[in-house]
Parts: structure tokens; sequence; C-alpha cells
């Protein structure tokens, strides 16, 4: 009976028939319903009656925030809920039919749009279709992709937390046409942006630590006019700086940790110290230049890596001041300049103490001043006779010669002081006194000369050594001050950065967390 070509056919036909049936079902009461319905107007029976439209939003991704633009996009499923009188059927005249799925377009709705838009786009990406049940209610649930704006406070960048909302309200409708509120499940208000965990797509950039949802009465705008009402869902979002601080803030705080260790360089290096931190200083202003291009142009406020940039930027040109001091004071003299005793107390006795440096001690000559006043037009600073004036002028070979001349003359009188005048030579003796006796004379000048002169050369070379001594001292003194003001700045910084936390509550006085109660 089951092959029978007729009972195939007869089954065939019933299943056909019933799938029409059903099909005009749906037709027949999409067309007793539109039969004399108006979209156009409001679904109130009595001109006092208000609608009432329930609204629930349902987050799925926070797709980015331009800082620079201040405006976040999201992409959000707005759910919508009122009742339509027009809209209404008995299940029993339609064969149990409970659903009904009508275009948005042939029914009425709220206008309900996002005020705080930024490119003009206020509606619905999709206008899919309503489903309508047989009291007259009807749920709709369109996606869109929002671009609303957000001001940002650049106070604490990157280590800031923003509060961006979605203000909506409806285009054409007052408060005595429609009411705005949240949608209420299971006797509990949904105060809050709905997420689902398996939908929700976080964030690489940006984490959300509270996502409240409130009814907003506008007292600038008559009840009387559209506007006046509106719902508000509040995104309270914390920035995650791992990228800025990979990227910009520890490459920063690596170079200008080089610009401190040139001060381990010789005092007397001092333009190798420029050029190392001039380089330090052109890396910083590149890194200044990058952040400048992430946050929005605005003088209300200096982002804190921007400040921290700019302190680093001071620092460096401290510590190139400070090389160009100590290079002036490390090649300083006794000819150009002369030490006062304060100077010598503190930078010689009192500060090399006090910092544990290992200075050789200066001999008592060189405790007193080095450069003692010039006489007689002498370079050495000492008076010098005309006879030994003369001599100096001398070729060095003529020098020689008389200095080999004299000695022979000592030589020959001391060795007959030695072994004694002979009998009948005393008178002989007495005239090669007489004769040896300038010659004497002028070999203990030039003695006593070259005395002086290697006295004052090492009085020279003393103050020298003071002065570089001075400019070791100063270099030390200036790289502790550097490298406490570096290591402070630093760290006030990140205690700015550290402080600054996302509030507890989402808003200021009210202690309700706006999330779901656990069960």
């Amino acid at each position: 009976m089951c092959g029978d070509p007729g009972f195939l056919l007869l089954l065939w036909l019933l299943a056909c028939g019933l799938g029409t049936q059903g099909r005009n079902q749906e037709e027949r009461l999409l067309a007793n319903l539109m039969r004399d319905y108006n979209p156009h107007l409001r679904p109130a029976e009595h001109k006092e009656d208000v609608v009432n439209v329930s609204l629930k939003l349902t987050l799925t991704n926070l797709i980015s925030l331009n800082e620079r633009k201040e405006a976040l996009t999201t992409n959000v499923w707005i759910e919508m809920q009122w009742c339509d009188y027009r809209l209404r059927w008995d299940p029993q005249d339609y064969e149990g039919l409970w659903v009904l799925r009508v275009p948005s377009t042939m029914v009425w709705r709220p206008d309900v749009v996002l005020e705080n838009n930024v490119d003009g786009v206020f509606e619905v990406a999709l206008y899919c279709n309503v489903l309508v049940s047989p009291d007259g209610c009807i749920y709709w649930l369109p996606p869109a992709i929002f671009r609303s704006s957000c001001p940002i406070s650049v106070t604490y960048f990157p280590f800031d937390w923003q509060n961006c909302s979605l203000i909506f309200q409806s285009q054409t409708y007052s408060t005595s046409e429609i009411n705005l509120q949240l949608r209420q499940e299971d006797g509990q208000t949904i105060e809050w942006i709905f997420t689902d965990p398996e939908a929700f797509t976080e964030n690489g950039e940006w984490a959300i630590r509270h996502r409240p949802a409130k009814m907003l009465l506008d007292s600038a705008v008559p009840a009387e006019e559209a506007g006046h009402q509106k719902v508000g869902f509040y995104l309270v979002i914390q920035r995650k700086p791992l990228f800025y601080v990979i990227n910009i803030i520890a490459p920063c705080v690596l170079i200008s940790s080089v610009a401190i260790l040139i001060y381990f360089l010789p005092a007397k290096a001092g333009g190798q110290k420029c050029t190392v931190a001039i380089n330090v200083l052109l890396a910083q202003t590149v890194f200044l230049f990058l952040v400048a291009k992430k946050v929005p142009e605005t003088s209300q406020a200096v982002p804190l890596i921007s400040k921290y940039l700019t302190f680093l930027l001071v620092v460096t040109i401290l510590i190139v001041v400070n090389a160009v001091v100590v290079l002036n004071v490390s090649l300083r003299s006794p000819h150009t300049h002369s030490m006062a005793r304060g100077v010598r107390k503190v930078f010689l006795r009192l500060l090399p103490q006090l910092l544990r440096m290992h200075v050789r001690p200066l001999p008592p000559a060189a405790v007193q001043d080095a450069r003692p006043r010039l006489q007689n037009g002498s370079s050495l600073g000492w008076s010098v006779m005309a006879g030994e004036q003369g001599a100096l002028c001398l070729p060095h070979s003529e020098l020689l010669f008389r200095q080999r001349q004299r000695n022979g003359l000592v030589r020959a009188v001391l060795e007959e002081l030695e072994k004694g005048p002979e009998p009948g030579q005393s008178q002989e003796f007495c005239g090669s006194l007489k004769q040896a006796a300038p010659a004497i004379q002028k070999c203990v000048g030039a003695c006593s000369l070259i005395a002086r002169a290697r006295h004052q050369q090492r009085h020279f070379d003393s103050g020298n050594e003071e002065w570089f001594l001075v400019g070791r001292v100063l270099d030390r003194v200036c790289f502790l001050a550097m490298l406490s003001l570096f290591l402070c700045g630093t760290a006030g910084i990140f205690l700015m950065a550290h402080y600054n936390r996302v509030p507890a509550f989402p808003f200021p006085g009210d202690p309700r967390p706006y999330l779901p109660s656990p069960d």
C-alpha cells in the first residue's frame, strides 16, 4: 500500500494544503491588521494615553576609541518593546498563531535615535523585522554600529580612564506622548549594558570597568518638548598601558639613563659629553612628536607622558649646561683665574670628604696662592737680574758651552782645594780663586734661577691640578643632583599614574554598582 502511487499523491496534496493553509493564516492576519493601519500615528486609544517604550542595550564589541577625534565606535543591539493596540488578535481565530513577523517599516516606531553621534547616522544599521504578539506588544532588536562623541581627558595619558556614553532619545515625541524606560526582567530593572560572554569581543586597548544605564531628565528642555527624557548608557573604560610602556616609556627611560651615564666620562671630556647629551635630546624630541600625534589637540590639559618627556628634555639640557660649566672650570689655569679661599675650602676640603672622593693631598705650597705676582716683566713671575736675563736669551748651545767652561773652572778649583796649596804656589792659587770667583757666582746664580723656575713650574702645575680637582668635584655634585632629579621625577610621574584609579562606583555619591545582583 505504501508503494501505491495514488496514496503518495494523496499525502503530497495533503502536505501542500496544510502548508498553504498555514501560510495563508499569516497572510490573512497581516492583511487584517494592516487594513486600516497607519504607521505614522501614535498607538494611543485616547489622547491622554502614554506609550511605554522600554530599552535594553547589548554590547557585542567595543571597536575603538579615537582620541584625536574623540569618537567611540561600538557594535550594539538595541532592544525595544512597546505595545500597539491596533495589532491585537485572537490566536484561536488564526489556528493558534502566536507570533507574527512584520517588516519594521510597516509599523509605528518610537523614533528613538542616538543623540550624541558624531557621523550624522542617528538610526540603526538594519531595519529588521519586528515580532508582534497577540496582545499587540512589539519586540524589535535591530543591530547598529554607532560612533558617539566621547570627551577625552588626556591628563593621565596613557594611564587614563574615560567615561563615554550613548544617549538615546525620541526625536519627535515628548514625555506626554511616550515614556522611555529601561527594560525589566523578572521584576528587576536592567540598569546596565548587557554583554554576552560568548558573543562579546574584548578590545585590545581598553578594558570595561563599569557599564551602567540610567534615565535622564534634561531640565533645560521643557517636558512638553522632545528631548526632555533620555536614556543614557555609560561605558567607563580604562586604557591598557602595556603598549605605551614597551614602545615609548621604557625607551625614553633607557635613553635618558644614557644621558646620566655621561658623568662617568672624565671631567675634561666636555665635547664628548655634549655630543652624547645632544643625541639623547634629539631622540627624546622624536618620542615627543609621536605622543603629540596620538592625543587630541587640546590646551585644557597636558598628558602625563608629555610632562614626563618634557621633564626628560629639561634634565638633558641641564646635563649639557653642567658639562659646559665643568669643562670651563677644569681648563682654567693660574694665569687666567685666581682661586678664592672659599672655593678652595669648599671644593678641595669639605665636598671631597662628604662625597667620599679619593683626592690626592696637595703640597703645602699649593695651598697658598699658586699664582705669584709678575715682577720685572718676567713671565716666570720672579725678579731676575740683568745678567741672568741676558743668559736666558742666549742659544741653547752657547749656554751648554758656558756651563761646561764654568764646570771646568770650578772642578779645577775644587781639586786644588782638595790637594792643598803646594809651597810657592800660594800666590798662583789665590790668583786662580780670583779668576774662578765670577764663574762660581754666575754658576750659583744660574742654579738659583733654575731652582726658582722649577719652583714656579710646580706652583703652576699645582694651580692647574687644583682647578681640575674643582672640576671633578663639581662634576660629581652635578651627577648626584641630576641622578636624584631623574629618579625623583620618574618616580613621581609613575606614582601619579598609579593613584589615578577608576572609581569603585560609576556615579559619584551613588553607592549602587549598576550590575546584575548575584543569585
